[in-house]
């Protein structure tokens, strides 16, 4: 049941609206900075080895932690610590349309649960990250899979925006997801043992993209 659950945490037809955000890419493109199956893929490589989806993933299992004792032990300031998390990792975010973002999809993730049967104990308003966590514990996924899930989700919607994007077919972009996956095993490993207060974000390239897709003349995604 547990691979179960995560195959439907990770599945494109989540009902969180993911295929709407390509998170700087279309601006990216547009800027002619990615132009083949090769430029994205090297990006990808980038992002999951210094980028900010780095710092979210490193964050899940604080979370995880936090809703547990929040929960079966009633204790409050765990909840505070998660909203600061949630914060922090908000505050990491530069654009304001990714903020939106990782608002909008938190929301849609924590509604999706509730309807499953997994309430929060009390309202919050949490980011993508944050909602993600909930809903791995909620689910009963182990920690590890939980972080690989996170970062394979967020390779799928890249590659999923590229194919709409750049001469990307279908085919070559499972090709493209497949090449990445040793890399995305390898840094959930590294990941679920960091502290993301002590990592850094050196994708200063997409965040300035993500702050620019605002100015584009014409769009197909929200950021």
């Amino acid at each position: 049941m547990t691979a179960l659950s995560l195959l439907q945490l990770s599945s494109p037809t989540l009902p969180v609206g993911a295929f709407t955000y390509s998170e700087g890419l279309e601006a990216l493109i547009h800027s002619s900075v990615l132009e083949t199956e090769r430029d994205v893929q090297c990006w990808l490589e980038a992002e999951l080895l210094r980028g900010c989806v780095r710092i979210e993933a490193a964050s899940l299992d604080l979370f995880v932690q936090d809703f547990r004792r929040w929960i079966f032990s009633s204790d409050l300031s765990c909840m505070h610590h998660l909203l600061e998390l949630d914060s922090f990792l908000m505050a990491t975010r530069e654009a304001a349309e990714v903020r939106a973002q990782q608002r909008q999809m938190g929301a849609a993730l924590i509604h999706l649960l509730e309807q499953m049967g997994y309430p929060l104990p009390e309202a919050l308003d949490l980011a993508w990250p944050a909602a993600w966590a909930w809903a791995s514990l909620s689910l009963s996924v182990p920690p590890q899979e939980m972080v690989e899930g996170y970062l394979y989700s967020w390779v799928a919607n890249q590659i999923s925006s590229a194919v709409r994007l750049v001469p990307l077919g279908p085919t070559r972009a499972q090709v493209l997801q497949h090449n990445l996956m040793h890399q995305i095993y390898e840094q959930a490993a590294q990941l679920l043992k960091a502290d993301p207060l002590e990592l850094w974000n050196a994708g200063v390239g997409l965040s300035m993209a993500q702050l620019s897709h605002v100015e584009l003349y014409s769009r197909l995604f929200r950021s």
